[in-house]
This record gives C-alpha cells, structure tokens and sequence, in this order.
C-alpha cells in the first residue's frame, strides 16, 4: 500500500454514501450536510421539491429518491464526496452499484422506528462489499424518540457493536442538543437552524453522562487492545473497591468524573473499530431542524476511511499507478452521454484513451466532470479517490472496468438484481415503434435492473423491473424524456419452477449424422430437489468415461436447460444434477454433442419430475392505528399473507422531524400512522396480490395506514384446480 504522510491529499478525501430505510430522512442529512459546509446557500426541503439531490422532475414530483446522486462538499479541510441512494426497495439496485465504489457510508435510522426493512436491506449489501459505517439516530425531536431503543435494535437486527457516543439532551420536542461522550462536553442548538453552541456537560447530566462514558470505554476496550491496556493501566474510581468487578466497577465509578481512556487513545480506536467492521459509531440528531449534524461531519473526518485506507484489492490509490477505474452509472442528459466512475488508482486526463477491459473495446475521456447532482464543472483531471462522470464513452455500461490499455485489469462488478415484475409496453402509434425500441434499450443500459424482451407467444415486448414503481417510472421516463406515447399493461409477477421430487438414471443419447463429422454424447443424469434457490452440478464419473472438458460442457448444457422448465416455460431453480455415468466416441464426441446431450437431456429428466409452480413473495410491514388491526390482518388474510410478527407501540405519531417521504408508489404509503397506540403487522405476502394494496389500505385505515415492502424470495403458487 502507498505510504500515507500527512501532507497526503488522498488522506484527506471522503467518499462516502447516505444509504436508509425509506422516510428516515435520508435526503434531509445530505441537503444539511451541504448547507452546513456551504456547498449550497439554503436548505432544500423536500416537501418543497428543492432538494439539490432529488433533482430529477419525478423525483420531486414524488417526493422521493429514485436515482443515485453525487454531490461533494468541504469540511474541515476535507473533501466530502457523497452520494444520496435511494430508500425505496425497488431501486436497491441503485444502492448496490453505489456501494461497489464508496468508502464509507452513513446509515441513517428513524429515532422511533429503529431498523426497518430496508435499513436492514442495505445494511446487508454494505457487509458484502466490506463498507465501513457510522450510524445516525434521525428524528430525535418525534414523538416516542428512544435513542437507546434505536441502538438496541441495531444490535438485534444488523448484529454489529453499537457504540453510541452521545447521549441526548432533552427529549422529542425538547431536544435540543447532545452530549458528546468522546470530548465530555455540551453540544446544544437554539432554535431552528442556529449555530452550534460547546459547554460543559448540564449538572443534571453530569452523571449520567459519566456513566455512559464508562460503559463506552469498557465496550471499546473489550473490542481493542491498544484501548484495553490504557483502560487495564487506570486507577480504579475513587468509590469503587479495588477487587472491584467489571460490571460492580461501572456502577459504582459512575459519578468518579474520571476518564479511564483518554479522548485520543478512544477515537483513534472507534476509528480502528469501525474501519475493521467490529464495531459501528452510533451518534443522533434531529436533521430537518438542523441539530446534531456538525458533530455527524465530524464523525465522518475521524471514523471514516480515506482512498488510501480503502484501496481496491491489488491496487493502490497512488495517482502514479496505471490507471483503474469502474463505472457504477450511466446517465443520458441533454447535453449527452454521462458515465460516472470512482478512480481507485491513476491520473485520467481530458481526452485520454482508456480501455473497456471486459468488453476489449477502447473508449475516449473527451471531458471529464466534477458533479454536483445536476450541475457540473469541467476539469482537466482526476486522481485516485475522484468520483467524476466522464463525456465521451459511448457503450461503457454499469459494471465496466475502465484501466490503462498497457495494464488491462478487470474489477468484480456489481451483480445486478433479478427483475421480478414484468408489464407489457406498446407504442400508442405504429410509427413509433422504431423508437420505442431505441428508447427501451437506452433504459436498459442506463439501469441494469430493468431487461427488455419479446414475449415468444404473444409478440408483446415485455419490460421486467424491481417493482410496480420501479416499471412505474421507467413508463413516465418513455413519456417524459423520449416523447412517446406508450400503453402499458398490468403488471405481471415472474414466475419460477422448482424440483419437489427427483429421477435417477436418466439416460440420453445425442446421436447425430449429416454427413462428415457426426456428434456423439452419452450421459446418465440424476436430479434432485436443493434447498433455496439455485442450481448445482456435480460429477461421480469414474474411470476417465467422460472427460473433464466434456463433463464442463454437461453443467453449461444444464444450465441451458434452466431458461424454461416445462410447466410453464418459465426458469427453473433449487435442483441439483448429478452426472453419474456417460460414453464417448473416438471420433465423433465433443464438447458441442455433450452440452447438447446435457441441454436435451436435462429436459426430459423435468419432464419426467414432480416440479411445482413458484411465485415471487414479499414481506410486507404495515403500521396501522391499533383500532383498525383487525381490518389490516383480514385485508392479509384475503391477499394469501401470511403474518409473521405483530408488535403493538404507543405514541410514535408523525410529528415533526421532516421526513424524505420517501415512499409514494409502493414503500410507504398514506399520512402515516400518528395517534397513541399503533400496531406493526409484518406478513409475507405474493407480490401479485401487493399490486394495489396502497389504496385498499388508505381505505380500510382512513388515511392512517403505511406499509413497506421488501422480495423475500419465491413460495409455491396456487395449483390450477
């Protein structure tokens, strides 16, 4: 790894995403964040549609995010890049893309909510890509704000060691500020939008907040050995006996007002902590009323990792090195072709020439741009640790390497998710097919998470998605920016088959002669049913009777296979295929008869199956007045639900706090709960039959009701009577 000296500039650099559940005020922290460090002269609201980030007309239409934004700030002699991901589960896509070239990342959770589906959800995907994270309590101001509910519902449902370092100073309505548990002092705001203000710790905190910082220390130094020997090396409190166990000497030293480990030697560890995943930083505030977020910024410069902290694997972040750069996103504006990438090594200059390694095709940098959502400034380069977007690239799709073309390197992609809902799109005049189709494949390219294909029976072309909304806004995209009038049909669910009961010894013979060399391909194949979702091969071929590259060209012919299982033509999954004998020809096997013999051949052992109809299902969390439960868990009940968790809060109504209201179309809807006593029903429900349930809910709740979704995979589907 590069040599990091103070004087680094990398050292100084934040790349860092806002990633939450929809509704936390997500959008509200970055248009906060901008405001405070003066990226921008007033703050965007936005119920008043003048979010920097939600810029797009259907974002603000809305009043939610649906398309990944950058934008970039300075803080204390640090530049902050950051990019809002949206909250609604139908673009987690969005999020996973961004993920795959952050650094860091602040999750932002609803003080009276805790976790909610789809902070768990994004929670999730940061683990698979190892990104570093600070969390941040939103809406202490609301009604039912517990900040230590919300820290013990981190530590439930994500698992990781919370360490909150703030305690609160006053409570929903009342809050006004924290205390910084690291430092020991008074962080307090007066009014809406004032200045920050240090004092000391309130004398009616004071213990409490000793305590608090005792506990912190023994859970840091239980995680840290550097903390752990400083914390061993301290006297014991002046009251506490010196036999004195750990939790007897927590309670007993609450009120010493002695630090057991010094302020550097903690933050230096909580830094260690949360770059190793070990542990998460837990700080609060109340972002639309402008409280709590400076101390966030300045989490952000100590916890969080640099480029050089952070470097790809096998490549690091020295603007000397051959370049390496990966495209997360591309966007079609007026002024043309944008292709945004993250530099994890390298100098690209305006006008370079780079090379698409997975697709061997060299592409041109014609200019390269800072961007600040919609706006942006042209400069002349970009280093290790940038995020730009670059003009030029005409066919780099999300996913692609960008590198030196004398040092082709290829970095994993992200894995695009798979479309669960399809609706059928035709152009209301024949003479706009042509473009329809232009238009629909530049839609594609812009999100992987959206596919186009022709329907073989009915000659429709059919666009698949994430979610109702997900194909909601692809639809108003073809209206908006394309100019086409377009029908679109129902939204259908994709359906899969699955394996319930296996053969043994399906034999299948490719034989074939058409003169000059024929094929010959004899293999025995075994199925069963697999747990999940999926599919495996193996071989117990012995004796050499069917070589390695034809047992290969077997499992590519099986998979083959898959794309249409013989109830229905849809693809199949959870089977397992064994290959347990086969025959060659001297002269007229190869690997083309074997994948044929395995394509062919695994479609008869289907046919031959017990196979079952599967359909995509969803969990689904309604917040309701506890006076309308039994009319929510009827409406389930009708809907093929299935509850699987009923908690009852009280209070908790919708005052202030300023969410995102991210949820129109589909994540949250109505006005929210509000009022004393609200029930929570969460239900696993068949997608299918959640199309339309945002309006049945208004109605059997009077407006009250919310609910939000995420995929929890496929469940058998009705038989056909």
């Amino acid at each position: 790894m590069r040599t990091r000296t103070v004087t680094d500039p990398l050292a100084v650099v934040r790349n860092l995403g806002i990633l939450a559940h929809v509704d936390a005020g997500k959008t509200t922290v970055t248009e906060r964040i901008l405001y405070l460090a003066g990226a921008t002269y007033k703050r965007g609201e936005v119920h008043d549609g003048t979010t920097v980030t939600d810029f797009d007309p259907q974002e603000r239409d809305r009043g939610i995010t649906i398309f990944a934004a950058a934008v970039s700030c300075d803080w204390a002699g640090h530049r902050i890049n950051l990019i809002d991901t949206p909250g609604h589960v139908d673009f987690s896509d969005e999020v996973e893309r961004s993920l795959r070239v952050l650094d860091g990342a602040v999750a932002v959770f609803d003080a009276v909510a805790g976790v909610e589906p789809q902070s768990e959800s994004v929670w999730r995907r940061a683990d698979r890509y190892g990104v570093p994270r600070l969390a941040f309590v939103n809406k202490m101001d609301r009604a039912g704000a517990d900040l230590d509910a919300a820290v013990a519902s981190i530590r439930a449902r994500l698992h990781p060691a919370p360490l909150a370092v703030q305690l609160p100073i006053g409570r929903e309505d009342g809050f006004r500020g924290v205390v910084d548990l690291v430092g020991m002092r008074a962080l307090t705001w007066d009014g809406d939008g004032g200045p920050v203000r240090e004092s000391p710790v309130p004398g009616e905190l004071l213990e409490e907040a000793w305590r608090r910082r005792r506990l912190l220390e023994e859970a840091v130094a239980e995680l840290h050995p550097g903390a752990l020997e400083e914390f061993c090396a301290a006297p014991a409190p002046a009251d506490a006996p010196a036999d004195a166990d750990a939790d007897a000497g927590a309670g007993a030293g609450a009120g010493a007002g002695v630090a057991a480990i010094s302020a550097g030697t903690l933050t230096g560890a909580l830094r260690d902590l949360t770059l190793s995943g070990a542990a998460v930083v837990v700080l609060c505030g109340a972002a639309y009323r402008d409280r709590g977020v400076e101390p966030l910024l300045d989490a952000v410069v100590a916890y969080l990792p640099s480029p050089l902290d952070a470097p790809a694997a096998g490549h690091p972040a020295d603007p000397a090195a051959p370049l390496v750069a990966l495209a997360f996103k591309v966007s079609a504006t007026a002024t043309g072709r944008l292709t945004y990438v993250r530099l994890y090594s390298g100098t690209l200059r305006k006008g370079d020439t780079v090379l698409d390694a997975g697709a061997g095709r060299a592409e041109r940098a014609g200019r390269i741009l800072r961007v600040q959502a919609d706006r942006h400034a042209e400069v002349d380069r970009a280093v290790a640790g940038d995020i730009v977007a670059l003009v030029g690239p005409k066919a780099a799709r999300p996913g692609a390497t960008l590198c030196a073309p004398d040092h082709p390197v290829v970095l994993e992609p992200p894995s695009p998710a798979e479309p669960v809902v399809s609706v059928a799109v035709e152009p209301r005049r024949s003479t706009d097919a042509g473009r329809l189709a232009a238009a629909l494949a530049r839609l594609a390219e812009e999100d992987p998470s959206l596919s186009v294909r022709s329907d073989p029976e009915t000659g429709q072309t059919l666009l698949s998605g994430m979610g109702e909304l997900h194909l909601e806004v692809a639809a108003e995209k073809l209206r908006r920016d394309h100019g086409l009038a377009v029908a679109v049909g129902r939204p259908q669910v994709a359906h899969r088959e699955t394996v319930v009961r296996g053969v043994s010894g399906v034999l299948y013979r490719h034989v074939k002669q058409d003169g000059g060399a024929g094929q010959f391909a004899h293999v025995v194949l075994d199925v069963e049913p697999m747990d999940g979702e999926g599919f495996a091969f193996r071989s117990t071929v012995s004796g050499g009777r069917v070589p390695r590259e034809y047992v290969r060209a077997v499992e590519a012919g099986c998979r083959d296979a898959l794309a249409a299982g013989p109830l229905g033509g849809h693809p199949v999954t959870g089977l397992r295929v064994t290959l347990t004998d086969g025959a060659t020809h001297p002269k007229d096997s190869s690997e083309l008869a074997f994948r044929a013999a395995g394509r062919l051949g695994l479609r008869e052992a289907l046919r031959s199956c017990a196979m079952v109809l599967l359909e995509p299902v969803a969990e689904v969390t309604v917040t309701a007045p506890d006076d309308a439960a039994g009319a929510v868990l009827g409406d389930l009940a009708a809907r093929r639900g299935r509850v699987i968790g009923s908690v009852t809060r009280t209070g908790g109504g919708d005052g202030g706090g300023g969410g995102d209201g991210d949820g129109d179309g589909g994540g949250v809807h109505g006005s929210g709960a509000g009022g004393v006593g609200t029930v929570v029903v969460t239900a696993v429900v068949p997608l299918a039959e959640v199309f339309g349930y945002a309006t049945r809910l208004r109605g059997r709740t009077q407006g009250r009701g919310t609910f939000t979704t995420r995929p929890a995979g496929y469940a058998p589907a009705p038989q056909p009577a």
